[in-house]
């Protein structure tokens, strides 16, 4: 008879855990106190308590135009990566691809590529092909840095789903758009909100490909931060910084609206 667990594993287990939550945790409660700082400079302790960096970045020019073009791009991001990568997802779990598996992890290697390399290989291609760096060759290059995550959700979804449905729309004689869009696509519901959750999150945070694909002038909110970090750090960086945690927060209460984040993790 095979006995429960040992209680000393579930103390291990449970410090463990929480050992891990903190070392994750930490570094993000440390910014969200030190962008109430009412000091000059960023500081950890605040020296005293204000809301006046908040009060100016939403203030500032600067780093509006710098979110607007971020949230732009993010959404045009998104819409490109969910077209694309449900695509992919569909042809290499409902139809008979060659060399499917090799497909799928060719959809997955940008995860395993340094992305200083990814962004290099990315302007050397824009440069010799596309005219060099602009709005859309900096939205292609996300495109590669997030397909991989939309590939994996909606494939890992549609492995689970029910493909009976589908052949019992295809002998009622629907066509094939019907059976996609009625069956499919509904089926891959959780993958598609996930994959968008992560396409958005990753190109809205992502500064190294944009360091390499920006237009001249052009400046998305991470690099304004690394810029603001790297020549006049002070408490508006960790202003920023918190409300774009606060943006993830917000994305990911309202994926767990749409579709529940027990059906995303499971």
């Amino acid at each position: 008879m095979v006995g429960g667990t040992p209680r000393g594993a579930i103390v291990i287990g449970a410090i463990l855990a929480i050992a891990v939550a903190i070392f994750m945790l930490a570094p993000l409660v440390v910014v969200v106190v030190s962008s109430f700082s009412a000091s000059e400079f960023l500081v950890f302790p605040p020296r005293g308590w204000s809301l006046r960096w908040y009060e100016e970045i939403l203030r500032s020019r600067v780093y509006l135009d710098a979110a607007w073009f971020s949230l732009k791009l993010a959404l045009v991001v998104t819409a490109l990566a969910l077209a694309l990568g449900a695509g992919a997802a569909i042809a290499i779990t409902r139809h008979a691809v060659p060399g499917s598996e090799v497909l799928q992890g060719f959809f997955l290697s940008p995860l395993v590529i340094p992305t200083i390399l990814l962004g290099i290989g990315l302007l050397m291609a824009s440069s010799r092909w596309a005219g060099g760096p602009s709005f859309w060759t900096l939205a292609a290059g996300h495109v590669v840095v997030t397909l991989p995550y939309v590939v994996r959700t909606v494939a890992a979804t549609l492995a689970r789903s029910d493909r009976s449905l589908e052949e019992a729309a295809r002998v009622m004689g629907a066509p094939w758009w019907r059976r996609y869009w009625h069956v499919v696509l509904p089926q891959a519901r959780p993958g598609l909100a996930a994959g968008a959750f992560f396409a958005f999150n990753v190109s809205f945070d992502e500064a190294v490909v944009a360091l390499f694909l920006r237009a001249p002038g052009v400046e998305t909110l991470p690099l304004l931060i690394y810029s603001k970090l790297e020549f006049s750090p002070d408490p508006s960086v960790a202003a920023a910084a918190s409300l774009m945690i606060l943006l993830t927060v917000v994305l990911m209460i309202a994926l767990d609206r749409a579709v529940g984040l027990d059906r995303v993790a499971a």
